[in-house]
């Protein structure tokens, strides 16, 4: 099952190139994209049932990717939200914890990471897939 997928990401070629990855190599789907605080936080709150996943930047062209996440703070358990940021200090990771964020990754170290974390999720969101892999697993024994 594909996750949809919201970017909010103010460097239209990070933008275009971390979409294109993750469509081509994890099971995610975009439903859109934005380069600022106030459309990522206005985007996700009137949409809450058109996305399972947000990956927000914190530096944005207008705004801060914290503020998006403050807006976030009360979704869906299902939905998750991470940061994908070159800015993943020890300390903005403990401030993204403090904001409810689900995971933290640097743009430049942890690409691998997030696509990791893509298709794990997708599994959550699938029972079927969960049960394949775990006939699979029984079949073999």
């Amino acid at each position: 099952m594909k996750m949809r997928t919201y970017l909010v990401e103010d460097n239209p070629t990070i933008r275009d190139n971390l979409l294109s990855t993750l469509e081509e190599l994890a099971p995610v789907e975009a439903v859109g994209t934005c380069e600022t605080e106030d459309e990522g936080a206005e985007w996700l709150t009137q949409h809450e049932a058109q996305w399972d996943l947000a990956i927000v930047d914190l530096f944005l062209k207008q705004g801060s990717g914290l503020r998006i996440l403050e807006a976030c703070r009360d979704r869906k358990p299902s939905q998750k939200i991470v940061v994908f940021s070159n800015y993943a200090t020890r300390e903005m990771r403990m401030r993204c914890a403090e904001l409810g964020v689900d995971a933290v990754f640097d743009k430049s170290t942890e690409i691998d990471c997030l696509l990791a974390y893509c298709l794990t999720q997708s599994r959550k969101l699938d029972p079927a897939a969960n049960d394949d892999s775990r006939d699979s697993r029984l079949q073999s024994a």
